[in-house]
């Protein structure tokens, strides 16, 4: 979240921010956090006003008992019942007008990098690079839902049977190559620097919170009522909550984790032809790489995590392109994200598979992840996340452009995990 500072110093830069978000309603939750910290700081000077009346009262009183003079001083105690009244009148307030600053913060995105275009929806982003040979297939050619039951890899109608739409139960070589994906996409991250990590998959609601899933995110996240616990949407949540409360040296920095998760979500709302198959499912498997670093260097380090990615998927030779995302398509807590997209041959569409962001303080500041500088200062550190890689669709791809006449290939880079190099 914006620091209240930052919105005093920078008010009109921000308005222009959220305006390129395509956010209606920015000049009045603006407007709002500037006349309720405002409001804050008075009610805080009155407090502290009180506070110092009164310490100043009872040690006038403790002189007058010492030296005898006991009516003085019980008269003098009578003055500091309505003191200790003021005090808590002001206190209650206070916290009152904290918490309402705090929730009028959490309903104000991120400001965009100056790089992101302006765009109300997704055909607004920007692509900004594209690679790779799309593959001619042969007339017979299906799209993956097919080619899963064919080869008896992917099972969709058990997994309606078992628990509803959108949670397929992968068989035999599917699960294999599943199974090939996620440790493919492990061990490079591990060679790049990452620290492999395995968090819970499920947190609690100051983990959603501190990093942007809650409020924002609330409807589309698994809840379980009773221990007030949430389903992890992406690893990204409890990864970047170990940093919670931390306060780090400049010398920590790059701080790099990545992790393998289930990830589940509602995906309310989402219909239609573009959904089928493993294109959006609610559980799904994905790697992860979250990153801390030093302000001045975060965008170098945003750079080098788009390249890793790029890296991969040259490995597994897939047709890709990157776009960078509108303003009206950049996610609630990002300053700058670039979306990599496969191509899917047999759909003849793009497939996204990841994202990669850079979130500055944003989160950090709902963290409280600090550093201390080289002048001893407490500043905000700045937090960057990427899938490498979301399995769903990078698994479609690779069914539907690796399919010939008598089976599927296997990308030669993940024969080693797989054991086999056909799917037949």
């Amino acid at each position: 979240m914006l620091t209240v500072a930052f919105i005093q110093n920078n008010k009109e830069k921000v308005l222009e921010g959220l305006q390129k978000r395509n956010l209606t309603n920015a000049k009045d939750l603006v407007n709002r956090v500037l006349d309720l910290d405002k409001e804050r700081k008075e009610v805080q000077t009155q407090l502290e006003t009180a506070q110092a009346d009164m310490n100043k009262l009872s040690k006038q009183i403790g002189q007058l008992f010492k030296t005898g003079a006991i009516d003085k001083a019980n008269e003098l105690k009578e003055q500091t019942s309505v003191l200790k009244e003021n005090i808590k009148e002001y206190s209650d307030l206070l916290g009152t007008l904290k918490n309402s600053l705090q929730q009028v913060l959490y309903l104000i995105p991120n400001i965009p990098h100056p790089t992101v275009p302006t765009g109300s929806t997704d055909e607004d982003n920007e692509e900004i690079y594209k690679e790779g040979v799309i593959p001619t297939l042969h007339k017979d050619a299906k799209p993956h839902w097919d080619l899963a039951t064919q080869y008896d890899i992917i099972d969709f109608e058990l997994g309606t049977k078992i628990t509803g739409a959108g949670f397929p139960v992968y068989k035999g070589k599917g699960a294999k190559l599943q199974r090939a994906l996620i440790a493919y996409f492990l061990d490079k991250n591990s060679e790049a620097g990452y620290q492999e990590v395995q968090p819970p998959y499920l947190v609690n609601e100051a983990s959603g919170i501190a990093t942007g899933q809650l409020p924002d995110k609330e409807g589309q996240m698994y809840h379980d009522a009773k221990d007030d616990l949430y389903l992890i949407p992406t690893a990204e949540v409890p990864v970047t909550n170990f940093y919670r409360d931390v306060l780090l040296k400049e010398t920590d920095f790059p701080v790099k984790n990545t992790a393998y998760t289930p990830c589940f979500r509602r995906e309310a709302g989402s219909y239609g032809a573009h959904v089928r198959g493993l294109n959006r499912l609610h559980q799904f498997d994905k790697v992860e790489i979250v990153r801390l670093e030093h302000p001045d260097r975060s965008y170098k380090a945003l750079d080098e995590m788009v390249q890793h990615v790029k890296g991969i998927l040259r490995e597994l030779q897939l047709p890709f392109r990157i776009l960078r995302l509108c303003g009206g398509d950049l996610g609630f807590t990002s300053a700058l994200t670039f979306d990599f997209e496969v191509y899917s041959t047999a759909q003849k569409r793009w497939l996204e598979v990841s994202s990669v962001s850079n979130f500055e303080s944003f989160q950090a500041n709902r963290l409280k992840l600090r550093y201390k500088d080289e002048n001893g200062k407490s500043r905000l550190a700045h937090t960057l996340n990427g899938s490498a890689l979301a399995l769903p669709r990078i698994l479609a791809s690779i069914l539907e452009n690796y399919q010939t006449e008598s089976g599927i290939k296997v990308p030669e880079v993940l024969v080693k995990y797989t054991g086999f190099d056909t799917i037949d």
